[in-house]
């Protein structure tokens, strides 16, 4: 019977595992081996030693690229992070249509990058688009946009800010886990809402908030490619160029595989020390509450 039982796990485990080999494993090793040598595509690699990481320091694009991913991410985890929680506790209680509503908050998570990025290139057109045209109505300014370089970055913030279904998906869970029981015993000792989450539920979330900060730090050194790529290319003036925009383009416009793997390896290992860091500010967090 145990026998049995551990050869279904491993026969559902299999494919995870190759897969985990063949897509994640394989490519970061091949990455870590590339940073360090010189290779265009088509001669053979040579290695360089650090020839590649001193070509970044020395690189302005590359400082760039990485302060605009950064200030992208001190920017977007809070306000997602914030909207998710926000859209949870408005479509936690069910009432008429709440199905509906939480279909609709996760479904800008679901539409492919390349899309989203093309609808969104749209609403913010700033002679068409329907933002700038709501905008005008209201007798409100109508910014430029994706075409002036001091809007162009908060625009793709605010692109960013709507993909938030996954985390509202895990706040809504995190929410469910509350007992009743506390709210009615804060209800019996005249405790008001704004109490009952500053006592009850906003401690009880702090795991499941430190799961969500952790993910999207991850991911904001991703997402930005796709809506940056379609929708400004960069600009204007570099203000949307962040790090994956630039890794694309030493690597395939430029050829220079090398640099592009050293930038790669370089963004994975900050993205581990913010990984560490919110890790430790949550742990600390949770052990004052406690």
């Amino acid at each position: 019977m145990i026998r049995s039982r551990r050869a279904r796990l491993t026969a559902f485990l299999t494919p995870y595992l190759l897969g985990t080999l063949l897509l994640i494993v394989f490519p970061a090793s091949l990455t870590f081996y590339i940073a360090f040598m010189r290779y265009d595509g088509v001669s053979s690699p040579v290695f360089v030693g650090w020839q590649n990481f001193q070509f970044l320091y020395n690189e302005p694009l590359f400082k760039l690229a990485f302060a605009n991913s950064m200030i992208f991410t001190a920017w977007a985890v809070p306000l997602r992070i914030l909207g998710a929680l926000i859209v949870a506790m408005l479509y936690n209680h069910q009432r008429r249509g709440s199905g509906l509503y939480r279909a609709a908050a996760y479904l800008p998570t679901i539409i492919p990058d390349t899309a989203y990025a093309l609808a969104w290139t749209w609403i913010l057109n700033p002679l068409y688009g329907p933002l700038n045209a709501s905008l005008r109505t209201l007798g409100l300014p109508a910014p430029l946009w994706l075409a002036d370089s001091a809007w162009a970055f908060p625009a793709i913030v605010l692109v960013s800010l709507l993909q938030i279904g996954e985390g509202f998906v895990v706040l809504l869970a995190g929410l469910r886990h509350v007992p009743q029981v506390l709210y009615d015993s804060a209800r019996v000792d005249g405790a008001d809402r704004l109490q009952m989450f500053s006592s009850i539920t906003f401690p009880l979330l702090i795991p499941w908030l430190a799961i969500l900060t952790v993910r999207d730090v991850v991911l904001s050194f991703q997402s930005t490619f796709t809506p940056a790529y379609i929708m400004t290319g960069g600009g204007p003036y570099y203000s949307t160029f962040f790090t994956p925009l630039m890794i694309y383009e030493t690597a395939f416009d430029r050829l220079l595989f090398g640099p592009a793997a050293a930038i790669t390896l370089v963004v994975f290992m900050f993205t581990v020390f913010l990984v560490v860091l919110v890790y430790q500010f949550f742990d600390k967090w949770i052990s004052d509450e406690e």
